[in-house]
């Protein structure tokens, strides 16, 4: 993507064309970058990690060639794209103070982010109906969740997330930037980036909020319906033991779905504050939120599942 930035002059805009953004990172404290770093990276090197042996483990183990891993292993992959598209370019900032980012690449990051952030909470909402459906209707679990469900349900997360937020970033393109291109964010977020145009963003910003909350809320609703079926289910279980094994099967989903959802609202939260705390808080969450969700989220079900942590140290045997 080629487009023309036009920098500000006192009196007119100049025509002189900038080719790049350049990102800030920290602009308050930019003598965080070094101490951050450190535990950014050995972040990254545990995200990256924990989602490849889950993937790998998933992939050998035939007892784990089930519906269940199946969208397991989708969420680890979003995980590693989320990680891969914000992280190493952070660190490259950190490291070699590579500020400077091309038109076309922070468009895709821009991409990249909003639609693997829903197709995230999208697989969490297909996974919270896979335990809908084998806790509630386990008799008809085999004939519903079956591996065309999984290809069908994955085909919906891709093609509705990546629909819907497309004009975002596209909107975001479109505009014409005649202020500075300094970015003070260590990532191209739409609203860093559109609040350096001159025209009015009033319908890209409106976009983006009416598609975020249509697309997380409306996942949020469903998840929340299928765990109260769940548990009305649960409470009526009277066999002794069948209540703390049917928690069990959908303890570790529900633990990644608070955590998820609890880092999404404070993120959301401080951004909505904005003026009453430091512009850097909003930024290194917004850093942390692509980090520990995508780290915690195959620790978990690894500690959690028994199948998934016999496949782990039978792989880690044969190294």
């Amino acid at each position: 993507m080629s487009r023309t930035l036009y920098m500000a002059s006192p009196s007119n805009y100049s025509t002189a064309p900038v080719s790049e953004f350049l990102l800030i990172c920290f602009p308050n404290y930019q003598s965080w970058q070094h101490w951050l770093s450190l535990p950014l990276s050995l972040l990254f090197l545990l995200a990256m990690g924990a989602n490849v042996t889950l993937l790998i483990t998933i992939w050998l183990e035939a007892c784990l060639h089930e519906p269940m891993y199946y969208l397991l292993s989708l969420l680890s992959l979003l995980d590693i794209m989320l990680c891969l598209t914000v992280i190493p370019k952070v660190l490259a900032i950190f490291w070699f103070d590579s500020k400077s980012i091309s038109f076309s690449a922070c468009f895709l990051q821009m991409f990249i982010m909003n639609s693997f952030l829903t197709m995230e909470s999208c697989t969490f909402m297909v996974m919270a109906y896979d335990r809908y459906v084998a806790i509630c209707h386990p008799l008809r679990y085999p004939t519903i969740i079956t591996d065309q469900f999984v290809i069908k349900a994955t085909i919906f997360v891709v093609a509705r997330n990546g629909l819907l937020t497309m004009p975002i970033p596209i909107l975001s393109s479109q505009l014409r930037y005649c202020a500075e291109n300094i970015i003070k964010n260590c990532i191209c977020t739409n609203l860093s980036v559109s609040k350096l145009s001159c025209d009015d963003i009033t319908f890209n910003r409106l976009y983006q909020f009416v598609a975020g909350w249509t697309l997380l809320g409306s996942d949020l609703i469903l998840i929340v319906l299928s765990y109260s079926f769940i548990l009305k289910a649960v409470l009526r279980i009277k066999a002794e033991g069948a209540m703390a094994k049917a928690l069990g099967t959908c303890g570790s989903h529900f633990i990644l779905i608070i955590f998820f959802s609890t880092v999404l609202l404070v993120l959301v939260i401080t951004n909505v504050a904005r003026k009453k705390i430091p512009p850097d808080v909003p930024i290194l969450l917004n850093i942390l939120h692509h980090l520990i969700p995508p780290a915690l989220n195959p620790i978990v079900y690894g500690v959690r599942t028994k199948e998934i942590k016999q496949g782990i140290q039978k792989l880690l045997r044969r190294l």
